[in-house]
């Protein structure tokens, strides 16, 4: 994967309902955004650039020399806002494959950022996602912990049937927690987001589950930790305790 074929998109916006602002907040002495975008960086893929609706976001990235692009404040997802800030950095079309990496990742390491692109050298796989082992029971059945359910096709790796909110599958066997960072080909990307919302996915509130439902493939790269994301104050905190220290 060259690094010229690969952009990361880090899409942002200040709507967070349980913590405003969010992508402003201070972590260790950075907006939380610029830590994102330094590991994305780091991972050394390819091109990073945060797209958001905010220019007080916008500005925060540029001035700690990041790349910002600005996008409509309309869209129903990150992966709209993803599509279109591609098509604007990129009309020549040059980008093959696009990173949606969330913003309230700030501790994410840049080798699991990495980690998303090795099921896209096989040309049958559309769209390749992170999942870990779930190792408690608590984490099984918490309804805000998605379980990516998938048949193994190798040392670490699934072919994703099924995402879910509910404790799946059954009986004994691993159980794996989904992390929302993709990958896709530009061209899975410009068919997803043309497709409209699909019943399993209004039904679970899993946007990926449109993706399956249209047919296509989704791998699934199995990792050893789950990034912590940042959706609480408790979440705020303990962040900032790992980078304060880091």
């Amino acid at each position: 994967m060259t690094a010229n074929r690969a952009l990361v998109l880090i899409p942002a916006r200040m709507a967070a309902t349980r913590l405003p602002g969010k992508p402003l907040l201070d972590i260790a002495g950075l907006p939380m955004i610029v830590h994102v975008l330094r590991r994305a960086e780091a991972a050394g893929i390819g091109r990073v650039a945060v797209a958001t609706d905010t220019p007080e976001i916008a500005a925060a990235v540029q001035a700690h020399g990041g790349e910002a692009v600005m996008t409509r404040a309309d869209h129903p997802s990150g992966s709209d806002r993803i599509f279109e800030a591609v098509e604007i950095l990129d009309p020549g079309r040059k980008i093959e494959i696009v990173v949606n990496l969330q913003g309230d990742f700030p501790t994410i390491s840049p080798g699991n950022i990495r980690d998303v692109l090795p099921p896209l050298a096989d040309p049958a796989v559309d769209i390749a996602t992170l999942a870990a082992e779930i190792h408690t029971e608590e984490e099984a059945l918490n309804p805000n912990v998605v379980k990516a359910v998938g048949s193994p096709i190798g040392g670490r790796r699934l072919r994703a049937l099924y995402f879910t909110r509910a404790t799946a599958p059954t009986g004994d066997g691993p159980r794996y927690h989904h992390i929302g960072l993709y990958a896709y080909r530009r061209a899975a990307l410009e068919r997803f987001v043309a497709l409209p919302p699909s019943p399993l996915e209004k039904q679970e509130k899993l946007e990926q589950l449109r993706a399956l439902e249209a047919g296509m493939r989704i791998d699934v790269t199995i990792v050893d930790t789950v990034p912590r994301g940042v959706d609480t104050p408790a979440d705020l905190e303990t962040a900032r305790r790992i980078l304060a220290n880091s």
